[in-house]
């Protein structure tokens, strides 16, 4: 009797696995909100309530209406080139302007509310524009995000003691003419001056431009180090055991194989990456 339940399953999934594999753009579902993607991985079908959350925030050259633009670098073009993310992948646009922290979770609760996922494992991360958004996001709503992880950004925030109480990890090239490291490194002083950095991790890519940390992205190293944090673990410490440095970074396509991981794509074409942030 299980083994024909078995295979009843593996019919089941093998008819409607593409149902569960796609790109879904959510335009206009929230009043005054932002709209966004939701990439559905390939496995979901069987993690269900035990998919993990990603929300990427773009940088400002990806500003605007334009829903496709914001897949021009980051986690959607990773996935597009073939790394396997296994989490629902969220990726809202803004129209202009600094990432708005609740709108931010407005879109998580709409994705909670509308897919089965783990609400204990969901992770923030960006650069430049979208770094900044990160730290904000991440130190308004601690409670809401397992791990957080800020390139080139800094924060609008006068007060950042929320990144102190979750792991969080923020990279800079030291060589960025468009945001300066400076911003990053104000940040890390002020967790450092009032003790409250123990679940920081900060990484200053010596010569690194822009651009540099983008890459990042593409990493299989990155979803690791997300994935390995949770709500629910004691006293919610970071993990130190994984490292990214330069020579991660200029390898980080190597391991890609483009077309390997390519979801359905609904509403408009596939955008290749983009060189500005």
């Amino acid at each position: 009797m299980k083994r024909i339940i078995f295979i009843f399953l593996l019919v089941f999934v093998s008819l409607n696995s593409s149902a569960y594999d796609f790109l879904r753009p959510v335009k206009g579902k929230i009043p005054g909100g932002y709209n966004f993607w939701v990439y559905t991985p390939q496995d979901y079908y069987f993690s269900l309530e035990n998919t993990p959350v990603i929300i990427f925030l773009h940088g400002a050259s990806l500003c605007g209406n334009n829903l496709n633009r914001v897949r021009r670098y980051g986690p959607l073009d990773a996935i597009m080139k073939g790394r396997e993310i296994e989490a629902l992948t969220i990726v809202p646009q803004n129209p202009g302007g600094a990432w708005n922290p609740k709108k931010v979770i407005q879109v998580l609760d709409w994705v909670k509310a509308n897919y089965k996922c783990d609400m204990n494992r969901v992770y923030v991360l960006g650069m430049s524009l979208g770094g900044y958004g990160t730290m904000d996001v991440c130190a308004t709503y601690p409670d809401r995000i397992a791990a957080g992880m800020a390139l080139c950004g800094g924060t609008s925030l006068s007060d950042v003691s929320g990144l102190g109480e979750m792991p969080f990890w923020i990279i800079h090239g030291t060589a960025d003419r468009a945001v300066s490291i400076n911003q990053s490194k104000i940040v890390v002083e002020k967790l450092q001056n009032s003790h409250n950095d123990g679940r920081l991790r900060y990484d200053w890519l010596k010569g690194g431009n822009h651009g540099t940390p983008a890459r990042i992205f593409y990493l299989k190293k990155t979803y690791d180090w997300l994935f390995s944090h949770s709500l629910l673990d004691r006293d919610r410490p970071v993990n130190r055991d994984i490292s990214i440095g330069l020579s991660d970074i200029q390898r980080a396509y190597s391991d890609i194989r483009s077309g390997t991981n390519d979801p359905e794509i609904i509403d408009g074409p596939s955008i290749t990456t983009g060189n500005e942030y």
